[in-house]
């Protein structure tokens, strides 16, 4: 059966993958054939988001939940570039991911892989692995990128973030990428293909996404489409929504702050 992870490195050209993910990743394809440059783009997203992170918010310990099998830039690296001291733990269910992270943070004291499901706060926050790595006393930046459009309403998304900020130190941060629905036929083509592979994949009104964020104070520019979404300051400048082409408007990205 193809997984999230897999089917992500398969749409990225990796090697850590089945044929099923591969069979997966061509439906992607079909249905939205720029879909490597959304995966491309969630990355990117990533990377700033670590780097605001880090560099601005002065955040040093991170929690990255649903975070995949690795691909450069990961997490850990882009926050050790600008901090070598960030600790980073990476969270998934997929018992691969837990495999290839531990063969690639061998040597890394600063960095752990933990298996775990989002769906479970409790046992996320409460893992050993995760206890003994990060101090939940000091502020902890949460990573829910490209994995909460998994959850479906039913099992209630907000209430598993706010689960999942709720214990941790004020100063503590969120960081989120979802998958918006405005109407665009892209949007809907995304999702198509996500539930036909995976039985999961849902796109939601912006308003929707923004209820993710729990109340939290929103870090500028807000919940904005990735490509001009760059939170702190824009390194050139930044296009209009009528300029973004339609695949541009698939996923949204925000960091919000706990008070």
């Amino acid at each position: 059966m193809p997984s999230t992870a897999r089917v992500y490195d398969a749409i990225l050209g990796g090697r850590d993958n089945f044929k099923a993910d591969r069979e997966a990743a061509g439906v992607f394809a079909r249905h939205l054939p720029q879909i490597g440059e959304c995966v491309r783009e969630n990355r990117h997203a990533l990377v700033r988001g670590v780097r605001y992170l880090v560099g601005e918010a002065g955040i040093d310990q991170i929690l990255d939940i649903g975070c995949g099998l690795p691909s450069a830039p990961n997490t850990h690296e882009a926050a050790q570039e600008i901090d070598p001291g960030a600790r980073v733990v990476y969270v998934d269910n997929d018992p691969m991911v837990l495999s290839h992270g531990r063969a690639l943070l061998a040597v890394d004291n600063s960095t752990t892989v933990v298996t775990a499901d989002a769906r479970d706060p409790e046992g996320v926050l409460g893992h050993p692995g995760v206890r003994s790595f990060l101090d939940l006393e000091r502020p902890v930046a949460v990573m829910i990128v490209g994995m909460v459009m998994q959850i479906s309403d039913h099992e209630h998304p907000e209430e598993i973030i706010a689960a999942l900020m709720e214990p941790l130190a004020p100063g503590s941060h969120l960081f989120l990428t979802g998958w918006p629905d405005t109407g665009e036929p892209a949007q809907r083509r995304l999702s198509k293909a996500s539930m036909e592979t995976l039985g999961n994949g849902w796109i939601r009104p912006v308003e929707r996404l923004r209820e993710h964020f729990v109340g939290l104070e929103m870090v500028p520019p807000g919940l904005e489409y990735i490509a001009r979404w760059f939170p702190g300051e824009p390194d050139g400048p930044v296009p209009a929504v009528e300029e973004l082409e339609p695949y541009q408007r698939t996923q949204m990205a925000g960091i919000a702050k706990k008070a």
